[in-house]
């Protein structure tokens, strides 16, 4: 494995550094679904459409964007006040509401939740603070008490949306709204300042899943927690401060790869090494 080989450890920093200066800029953001953090100014209003935007972001890009923009066009100028005045009164609004296996009635129901959650606490970030520790090896346990505090007794739909890293899935979507929050530079927003970076876990696609694989990070045919933690320790082994640094990058190449049908000339330097 590339852990146990420093020369390929320093072949695969320069690589991973050249594909993040090409591509971990603000205008390769969309059609990503990062997007919809950065349409509004205030952090209650940007945190709650990068959590939305992240529950929504399986499936297509397309259709994620589709569905996001409509689902937020619905919440007017803050979709914060739009959640936390959110009534009976308002469920006509969300009705004619789907995406893909998720009803209206789960999305209806994930809107209750986040109402329940910022009148109680003010702020997602002050939700998730209560389970942090620092002491912690990673963001795992505060992350598996954050959605066990928002979950409760919900439908299977609702249950999907918010991924319980205690059932061993990888969790993507919300390692990836974790991202967004607590990173910070051209891409990451960086919300949320009392967090170790250093403790996030690579959200993992379908695109990150297969490129660390050819960059030798873990040698799994299928894609679980266990996978996505033993890919954040091979970053960590080249970049321990920040693990999930070139995670952007790397969907970006993925994505570029999938339209061209080329390998980027960063990777395939890499594999002729």
């Amino acid at each position: 494995m590339l852990k146990n080989n420093i020369k390929n450890k320093r072949i695969l920093k320069n690589i991973l550094e050249g594909l993040y200066h090409k591509y971990n800029h603000k205008r390769f953001i969309p059609p990503d679904p990062l997007q919809f953090v950065y349409h509004y100014k205030k952090k209650g209003d940007m945190e709650i459409a990068g959590f939305l935007a992240a529950c929504f972001a399986y499936g297509a890009v397309e259709q994620i964007e589709k569905f996001v923009t409509g689902l937020l066009n619905k919440m007017g100028k803050s979709p914060t006040k739009f959640i936390k005045n959110f009534s009976s009164k308002n469920h006509y609004l969300i009705k004619p509401l789907k995406y893909r296996f998720n009803k209206s009635d789960d999305i209806i129901s994930l809107i209750l939740i986040l109402k329940k959650a910022l009148n109680r606490f003010g702020s997602l970030e002050k939700l998730f603070l209560k389970g942090y520790s620092k002491t912690d090896e990673n963001i795992i346990p505060a992350a598996t008490k954050f959605i066990q505090a928002l979950n409760g007794k919900t439908s299977k739909g609702l249950k999907f949306l918010l991924s319980d890293p205690a059932n061993g899935g990888t969790c993507k979507r919300l390692f990836l709204f974790l991202r967004w929050m607590v990173r910070k530079d051209e891409v990451d927003a960086g919300l949320w300042e009392k967090i170790d970076k250093s403790k996030l876990i690579v959200p993992v696609d379908v695109h990150i899943g297969r490129l660390s694989k050819i960059l030798g990070l873990h040698p799994r045919k299928t894609t679980n927690l266990k996978t996505a933690i033993e890919i954040t320790g091979g970053f960590a082994g080249i970049y321990p401060q920040d693990p999930v640094k070139y995670d952007f990058a790397l969907c970006r190449t993925g994505m570029m790869e999938n339209r061209s049908g080329k390998k980027d000339f960063f990777l395939q330097s890499f594999l002729v090494k």
